[in-house]
C-alpha cells in the first residue's frame, strides 16, 4: 500500500512538473474567411472559422516552431490543398508551408523569444504577442515589425511567459 501510495505521488509530481513548463498559444481568425492555422513541430494543422479561437499547447521540451495560417483550403479527410501556406497537402502539417506565408516563429527556454517573418512571402495579416512582452503587428508585405531577410533584427523577448496569442486579420 505504501509503494502504491509513493507510486501515485510521484505520477502526480511529475506531471504537475510537466503541465508547469507547457507553454499555451491561443490562436484566433478575425478575418471574414475561414484561415487553417498549422504548426510545427506540435500541433499539426486544423480548420478555423471566422471568429473561432484554437488552444494549443506546446508541451515543455519543445525548443522551437512555427505558427502560419494557410488559405483557399479544400481538405477530404486529412489530404487536401491551400492556396497559400500548403504543406504537401496534409491538414496536420509536419513539413514548414510552402510561400507565401506570413509565419509565427517561436525558441522556448528560460527566455522566450518570437518573431514574424515574411522572408518567405505574406498571405494573411498577423499579430504575434506574447503575456510579458511587446505586441509585434505584420498588416502588410511591408511589415516593419517584420523579418524581410536573415539579418534583419526584428525578435522580441519574454521572461517567464508560457502564454503566447496569434491572431490573423486583426
Amino acid at each position: 500500500m505504501a509503494a502504491s501510495s509513493s507510486a501515485l505521488i510521484l505520477l502526480l509530481a511529475v506531471g504537475l512538473v510537466a503541465g508547469a513548463s507547457a507553454t499555451s498559444f491561443s490562436i484566433t481568425n478575425r478575418c471574414s474567411f475561414t484561415v487553417w492555422p498549422a504548426a510545427t513541430p506540435v500541433g499539426g494543422g486544423r480548420q478555423l472559422n471566422r471568429g473561432e479561437t484554437w488552444n494549443l499547447d506546446i508541451p515543455g521540451g519543445t525548443s522551437s516552431g512555427r505558427i502560419w495560417g494557410r488559405t483557399g483550403c479544400s481538405f477530404n479527410g486529412n489530404s487536401g490543398r491551400c492556396s497559400t501556406g500548403d504543406c504537401g497537402g496534409a491538414l496536420s502539417c509536419t513539413l514548414s508551408g510552402q510561400s507565401p506565408l506570413t509565419l509565427a516563429e517561436f525558441t522556448l527556454g528560460s527566455q522566450d523569444f518570437y518573431d514574424i517573418s515574411v522572408i518567405d512571402g505574406y498571405n494573411l495579416p498577423m499579430d504575434f504577442s506574447c503575456s510579458t512582452g511587446v505586441n509585434i503587428q505584420c498588416r502588410d508585405p511591408s511589415c516593419p515589425d517584420a523579418y524581410h531577410q536573415p539579418n534583419d533584427v526584428r525578435t522580441k523577448a519574454c521572461s517567464g511567459n508560457r502564454r503566447f496569442n496569434v491572431v490573423f486579420c486583426p
